[in-house]
């Protein structure tokens, strides 16, 4: 009888445990975002609070623009934790589910949109897999997925993975 509660019981243990780490991959695989301009949206927004995140290194709030930007006249930029270490890193490119997001404002310092770059795996192999989204301030998608202003405007800057805001070697 004891041999029988024995093997039971570790059945019981090995299934626990199973499902365990079945639903914490599941639940981890569900912390990424998706390559979709309202999906995404809603993760910087609503438990990610990009607001919570390191600004992009050197920058603070309220920069100017580059000049020719597309950009509003006032910048702050949010970097996910994952692209904040590479940046620090000088790894030379962002990682796959790195997050940019860009808040512009106007000069009196109004928020007019919010621009972001989301790195995906396949998403956009000819431009480094990223997916480009624009939303105006109540969070309306704008623009999404492989958005020819963005490509062409950072394009040139391919050698830095489509960065400008500052060297990534």
């Amino acid at each position: 009888m004891v041999k029988i509660k024995n093997v039971v019981y570790t059945i019981l243990a090995i299934f626990l445990v199973s499902v365990l780490l079945g639903c914490v991959g599941q639940r981890e695989a569900g912390l990424e975002p998706r390559a979709e301009g309202k999906a995404l949206y809603d993760y910087i927004t609503a438990g990610n609070n990009y607001k919570n995140w390191n600004k992009w290194p050197g920058l603070g709030e309220f920069y100017p623009r580059s000049p020719g930007s597309a950009h509003s006249d006032l910048l702050t930029t949010y970097v996910s934790g994952n692209a904040f270490s590479a940046i620090q890193g000088k790894k030379g490119t962002l990682p796959e589910e790195s997050i940019v997001v860009k808040e512009n404002y106007d000069s009196n310092r109004t928020l007019m949109a919010l621009t972001v770059m989301y790195k995906e795996k396949g998403y956009d192999p000819l431009n480094n897999d990223w997916f480009w989204a624009k939303y105006g301030p109540d969070g309306t998608v704008q623009a999404e997925g492989r958005v020819e202003d963005c490509i062409n405007c950072h394009g040139q800057r391919k050698d830095n993975d489509y960065i400008f805001s500052s060297p990534l070697k």
